[in-house]
């Protein structure tokens, strides 16, 4: 029969050794141990406090990230030919009603025309469209119209769902 001081000791030792495994401590004296996951657990908010640093200078360099902290993939390609336009792919990791009225509203904003999309809101929010520039809305300046002022619009559309939205 095993004593009740080998009972309460053997999930305190169990424990030791995980935190000796999760720290990589070569050390075997519980002090040791506890000192090293110490300093291992004092490195990793370091290493979090280098990140934030790291995420706030990113988000001054670039304007577009620090008005739109909402996460989210957003490709704009020029289409050529005939029907001149921009073929547009918007992912978010979280469902987000509502949103595709905020974005077919920049659509209509921007003179473009949706010829075909595809869509999923469930569980996150997918958006691949193709659009030409609307001929009823056309002035020489309009045909030409710059991706990155689609993908702004789409930024944009998206911060003021955002704001709606909370």
């Amino acid at each position: 029969m095993v004593s009740k001081q080998v009972q309460k000791r053997a999930p305190v030792y169990k424990k030791l050794q995980s935190l000796r495994s999760i720290s990589n401590s070569p050390a075997h004296s519980k002090s040791s141990i506890i000192l090293d996951a110490v300093k291992y657990i004092q490195e990793l908010k370091r290493k979090i406090e280098e990140m934030n640093q790291e995420t706030v200078a990113a988000a001054a360099q670039n304007p577009t990230t620090a008005q739109n902290p909402f996460p989210v993939q957003l490709e704009v390609e020029p289409r050529e030919g005939d029907q001149a336009g921009f073929q547009i792919k918007m992912f978010t990791e979280k469902s987000c009603s509502g949103l595709l009225v905020f974005v077919l509203e920049a659509f209509e904003e921007l003179g473009l025309d949706v010829l075909q999309a595809r869509v999923s809101c469930s569980g996150n929010f997918l958006l691949e469209a193709v659009t030409t520039i609307n001929n009823d809305n056309q002035n020489g300046d309009d045909h030409h119209k710059d991706a990155e002022v689609v993908r702004e619009a789409m930024l944009q559309a998206i911060q003021s769902w955002n704001e709606v939205s909370q």
